[in-house]
């Protein structure tokens, strides 16, 4: 294998070859899959109007519903958010120990918690707009009645929207930072940490880890009184208190990142292992899809063997697509690109103004007779687009990028993205 990760302490970072004008401290492949995750998210909102289902799952939907889009937003639900958040935490890793404590906390409140505060309100007000244009269309031209309130609304009821991964985020970096401390206070001499290290490099590092860590989120979803398996982890997207489920599955993915940075030799393991960990991965998948059914449902779990058998083979399916994805990019993806790195940097800000240009897309092919290969790629071949436009001419140089991207970028070609991009390995995550 390859040494290409070499550790030299806690937060030692990769050793990798030199790269004309390139920061010789990126790690380019997961900066890639942190990108494209996003990017899967806005394939995965985009098929949303076209669930094959019985009942109406999304604020649009389409006269065309396949069902090979219904297994497509089923798959990317299973990886793409917990992917994201184990890169979450191997950065944040980064990052804290780079900067430190004070300038951890004021880059992630300028470049996570501004974007929450400031966009939340053009972006909900847009969506409520696309909801009832929506509504209009579907109707033939007449709002329905406004349906009736929620009579068992969540705990601090919030409309968070697809914005609900930043909000969780903060959640993280908070307990982290609390449970970091109080390590710190009772652990001075480091010995409870190298046992930790200990621990994680043997459950990364054995063919049967992924089980281990598959186990939280099995026990979580199992608890859940009206856990929907279809719709497999909930998305914590309407209350200002994350689920269970979510908090388990996607903070375990986050520390695991955070943990795996403290021995960044360990991603060798994930780059040999990508063909077992996705093998694993689709066959879960397949037997999950062959215990639920490939069309949607929102029927609650029964608490039996086979509800359990289901939930273990979900939590190990999301565990080996993330390590598998994480390891084929390693493997393949490693060195530096123009085109990988410019998406990388757009991908925060597509992902933020997505949601409504997904939806206008959404409802003005919703009523063509045209059949959904036609329709669903025609929304992401014109929504991307402009999507980018936006990003290269509205974003980039401006201080939004500043924001977003840690720093502008001057108003040029691709091949000017990487170059001399001071600490840009901490991403947005």
């Amino acid at each position: 294998m390859d040494q290409r990760y070499e550790s030299n302490g806690p937060a030692a970072v990769p050793n990798l070859p030199p790269e004309s004008g390139q920061n010789q401290e990126r790690l380019h492949a997961l900066d890639a899959v942190r990108g494209f995750a996003l990017l899967l998210g806005i394939v995965f909102h985009s098929t949303m109007s076209f669930l094959n289902s019985s009942g109406r799952g999304w604020l649009i939907v389409d006269k065309d519903p396949s069902t090979t889009l219904s297994v497509l937003f089923y798959v990317l639900h299973m990886f793409r958010m917990a992917t994201f958040f184990f890169i979450a935490g191997f950065f944040a890793h980064l990052l804290f120990h780079r900067r430190g404590q004070r300038a951890f906390v004021r880059d992630r409140l300028r470049r996570i918690g501004l974007p929450l505060v400031v966009g939340w309100p053009f972006l909900f007000a847009s969506i409520v707009g696309c909801a009832i244009w929506g509504a209009w269309v579907m109707s033939g031209g007449t709002l329905p009645a406004e349906p009736p309130p929620d009579p068992n609304p969540p705990l601090l009821a919030f409309p968070l929207t697809h914005l609900w991964f930043l909000y969780v985020l903060l959640w993280l970096y908070a307990l982290t930072l609390l449970v970091r401390a109080i390590v710190t206070r009772f652990d001075g001499a480091g010995s409870g940490r190298a046992r930790l290290d200990r621990v994680v490099s043997g459950i990364v590092r054995s063919p049967f880890g992924v089980v281990i860590l598959a186990a939280p989120t099995c026990i979580a979803l199992m608890t859940l009184s009206e856990w929907r398996p279809w719709l497999g982890i909930p998305t914590p997207d309407m209350t200002l208190l994350p689920n269970i489920a979510a908090l388990t599955a996607f903070g375990s993915a986050f520390g695991m990142g955070w943990l795996m940075h403290r021995q960044v030799q360990l991603l060798n393991v994930l780059e040999a292992r990508w063909p077992l960990n996705l093998t694993v991965a689709v066959v879960a998948t397949v037997a999950c899809l062959a215990h639920v059914g490939v069309i949607p449902s929102v029927a609650v779990a029964s608490r039996d063997p086979l509800t359990l058998a289901y939930a273990a083979s979900y939590a190990l399916a999301v565990w080996c697509w993330s390590f598998g994805l994480i390891g084929l990019a390693l493997r393949f993806l490693a060195g530096y690109s123009a085109m990988r790195r410019y998406i990388a940097d757009a991908s925060y800000w597509l992902y933020l103004i997505h949601m409504p240009i997904v939806l206008v897309l959404q409802i003005l092919v919703s009523q063509l007779a045209w059949p959904w290969w036609i329709k669903f790629p025609m929304i992401l071949a014109i929504g991307f687009p402009i999507m980018f436009a936006s990003y290269h001419y509205l974003v980039r140089s401006t201080f939004i990028g500043a924001v977003l991207n840690g720093r502008r970028y001057p108003r040029s070609a691709m091949r000017s993205s990487g170059a001399a991009a001071p600490a840009r390995m901490e991403g947005t995550a």
